[in-house]
């Protein structure tokens, strides 16, 4: 339910106890931790559209199952590939979970497309057909973005405030950080959360066109980095109160033990060359979770292959470690499933739950030689090692800088 605002100080402790995830690598927590325990990568020919005039072929796209799981939702078959990927997600979630349907369960979901494609279908129809009308009612509901928090309502019976967030690609975590903070805060004791993104044409053409996606599959903190690499996936969690978890003898997956955000007001697209506002969002989430950077036995980092983010990511990294810089395990996940803009913090966010709950450093077997500029060690090799505090960024256009920092249950 969703309370007022308390007046005294937030004393709430945050817990996992659901968490789903779709990305190239497959459907389900399963296949995706063993994917990321060993580092696979899930890049392939672009086949959702026409790439022939584009200069890069390649994505990490998603072969969604044939059948879906039995929701209160009727209308699957109508429903827009994004809208497939974040119920898929919200269902595992929810049935790791072992929630009943209630009123008064804030949604908040991160995204950037959103269902983009339904979009382009319907333009597509509109210009080659404009006396066709056949979908197209169809494809403008649930185009519209609040269509799809509804939908998740829907799908398990239950109601509350839906928030979107469309912070480029910080949404994703951005979305979990204010579920986090609304259940820290104890204006509710239960909120669904996640991120979800499809590939479309746009986008892809659009960083095309800039020129920052790589032909090969991306190798972020690479000295020969070239460019990232595009996917598409979701990722949902379902965050309680530790009262409100142990009331119901739940299991819990790990806590949320804090959020730090920040803005970079440097340039529209370009982070400042030494990293403040990471600095600042990774030193926020430090202070709220009384944590030093030598406490944080992983980063999950945000990684995008592209020359200035790397950089400006390991100048931040660097400045916030200090000395202890060098015994830091980082890796970008991105190297195997791709850049999921608004999906990204929360796919990332369910990776750092995986490593924390099997204890396993996510690889990038793809990295060949490591920028001088990382002073910290670069994650190549499937590696099991203790780990019971984890960090997340996500940084994106706009200068939204966010970090989650994840702490092992026992």
């Amino acid at each position: 339910m969703l309370f007022p605002l308390k007046k005294t100080a937030a004393t709430n402790r945050v817990v996992v106890t659901g968490a789903g995830i779709i990305t190239a690598l497959g459907n389900g927590w399963r296949v995706n931790a063993d994917g990321f325990r060993a580092g696979k990568t899930a890049f392939r020919p672009v086949t959702l559209f026409d790439v022939s005039r584009q200069r890069v072929k390649i994505a990490a796209e998603i072969d969604l199952p044939a059948d879906f799981p039995e929701t209160k939702l009727n209308h699957f078959h109508r429903l827009g590939r994004a809208s497939r990927m974040l119920l898929l997600a919200a269902h595992e979630a929810w049935t790791q979970s072992r929630w009943q349907a209630a009123p008064g369960i804030p949604v908040v979901l991160g995204t950037t497309s959103g269902e983009m494609a339904l979009g382009e279908t319907y333009l597509r129809q509109a210009i080659e057909s404009p006396k066709k009308f056949r979908s197209q009612p169809s494809r403008v509901e649930h185009y519209q973005v609040q269509r799809q928090g509804l939908d998740v309502c829907n799908a398990f019976g239950f109601s509350g405030p839906i928030t979107t967030i469309s912070n480029a690609c910080a949404s994703g975590a951005n979305a979990i950080g204010h579920a986090f903070e609304l259940v820290r805060s104890g204006r509710a004791e239960r909120a669904l959360a996640g991120g979800y993104d499809a590939l479309c044409q746009l986008t892809f053409a659009g960083f095309d066109s800039l020129q920052a996606l790589s032909t090969q599959p991306c190798r972020p903190f690479d000295a020969n980095r070239d460019g990232l690499s595009l996917g598409e996936g979701a990722a949902v969690v379902t965050l309680e109160s530790l009262d409100s978890a142990q009331r119901r003898g739940a299991e819990i997956l790990g806590e949320i033990a804090a959020y730090g955000a920040a803005t970079d007001t440097h340039h529209l697209t370009q982070p400042h060359p030494q990293g403040d506002a990471a600095l600042a969002s990774m030193s926020a989430a430090c202070a709220m979770a009384n944590l030093t950077p030598g406490q944080i036995n992983y980063i999950n980092a945000h990684g995008t292959a592209t020359s200035q983010n790397d950089a400006t990511e390991a100048a931040a990294i660097n400045r916030w470690a200090g000395a202890e810089a060098g015994k830091i395990f980082v890796s970008s996940t991105k190297a195997g499933i791709g850049h999921l803009l608004g999906a990204a913090g929360a796919v990332e966010s369910v990776i750092c739950l995986m490593a924390l709950r099997e204890q396993f450093l996510p690889p990038q077997t793809s990295l060949a030689t490591k920028d001088p500029a990382c002073g910290f060690q670069v994650v190549s090799h499937p590696t099991n090692r203790r780990v019971d505090t984890v960090l997340s960024n996500s940084f994106g256009f706009g200068g939204a800088n966010a970090t989650l920092i994840f702490r092992r249950w026992l």
